[in-house]
């Protein structure tokens, strides 16, 4: 590819902005589960740990932080340690870290929070715990819902959820919404990726129901797409509302790159600002040919085939890889994950990299002076 021909897309260190928020540049940072709620004590509450964990990447020089996966409810949680957003507590707790984040952001940095249900892959032990698997209710778990009672892999079979069920999750997502307003957030991401309820309603490898949240592909988006109305009713018009998708399931049958782009299509005509282009996690035992970049093509597709900004995701580690990435026209946000916890200052070592200026936070000013 020609000078020419790169250079015509934005780079890194360029500005965003989706409905009427502008971000001051295409590095972000994707969602990242902490397992760090106190389960018994304080259940989905965000505390000092969350703080610092998010707090680090706005000093840093991020311009958007995605929260971790959030849940929408109790029952919602990948695990007893996962945060939520599901009652009073947890808002005051979320506004703490927004106003944190607004207050000192190198980049005058936004954050978003990921509303999310687990489904079938809730109600499991964190990974640093003593325990694997499912947690049984005896020890804090719960029984777990999905669009049938097939169970992911060894996890606890999950109960299948009827109408009223679906309707609850519906309503759950839009509550979630209102309280994230209310808690400060710039925009909000629904998470439909990953193997968690949305994405089992989205592939046929999971969603084997006959009725109208199933059957066809219509039916299997039906409930993503239901979503995304319900949460874009209650958000402010000028707030970008964000998708995180598994553009593949890396398994014949499921859901995959054009499948993505007809649901990214639908989903950016009822009011979804951008597509956060993930890939896997339905299914077990999926062979993911695991690389630099690897997530990258499928994030150019959507773009390309549903006309909506895209983020590419996964071992996006130097700001050459990410600079490259966005000159190519391979997505218009780039988000950073293992490289963040690596670096949380990863922008601001970014920006001298690419030669390019960021306001500084004032306490690093001299790190970056001759």
């Amino acid at each position: 590819m020609s000078d020419s021909a790169v250079h015509q897309f934005p780079g890194l260190f360029d500005p965003l902005t989706l409905r009427g928020l502008e971000f001051a540049h295409r590095g972000w940072v994707a969602a990242m589960c902490q397992y760090s709620a106190d389960a018994v004590n304080a259940p989905g509450v965000p505390n000092d740990w969350h703080l610092m964990h998010l707090g680090s990447f706005a000093a840093g020089g991020a311009a958007l932080i995605i929260t971790e996966a959030t849940a929408v409810s109790p029952e919602g949680r990948i695990s007893p340690q996962d945060t939520g957003i599901y009652n009073g507590e947890q808002v005051q707790a979320w506004r703490r870290i927004t106003d944190f984040v607004h207050r000192y952001g190198a980049a005058d940095t936004r954050i978003g929070v990921q509303l999310a249900h687990a489904g079938r892959k809730a109600s499991t032990y964190a990974p640093f715990a003593e325990g694997s698997g499912s947690v049984p209710e005896a020890d804090g778990g719960w029984l777990t819902v999905g669009p049938t009672a097939e169970p992911f892999g060894r996890y606890a079979a999950p109960e299948a959820l009827d109408e009223a069920g679906i309707r609850k999750v519906i309503e759950d997502f839009a509550a979630a919404a209102k309280r994230s307003v209310e808690a400060g957030f710039d925009t909000i991401e629904i998470h439909a990726a990953h193997g968690y309820l949305l994405h089992q309603f989205l592939t046929p490898l999971v969603n084997t129901r006959t009725d109208g949240w199933g059957g066809s592909e219509e039916g299997r988006n039906r409930l993503t797409l239901e979503v995304i109305d319900a949460v874009r009713a209650v958000m402010p018009d000028s707030m970008p509302l964000l998708l995180r998708i598994s553009a593949t399931d890396w398994t014949a049958g499921g859901v995959d790159e054009h499948t993505s782009a007809r649901l990214s299509a639908q989903a950016s005509a009822r009011g979804v600002d951008f597509v956060d282009v993930s890939t896997g996690g339905a299914v077990p035992g999926a062979a993911i040919p695991v690389a630099p970049g690897y997530q990258t093509g499928f994030a150019e597709h959507v773009r390309t085939h549903a006309d909506v900004p895209t983020g590419a995701v996964g071992l996006i580690r130097t700001a050459a890889e990410a600079e490259q990435t966005l000159r190519e026209g391979r997505a218009d946000a780039v988000l950073i994950a293992r490289a963040a916890l690596s670096d949380p200052h990863w922008w601001l070592h970014a920006a001298d990299a690419l030669d390019a200026k960021l306001p500084w936070a004032p306490q690093y000013e001299r790190a970056h002076k001759a």
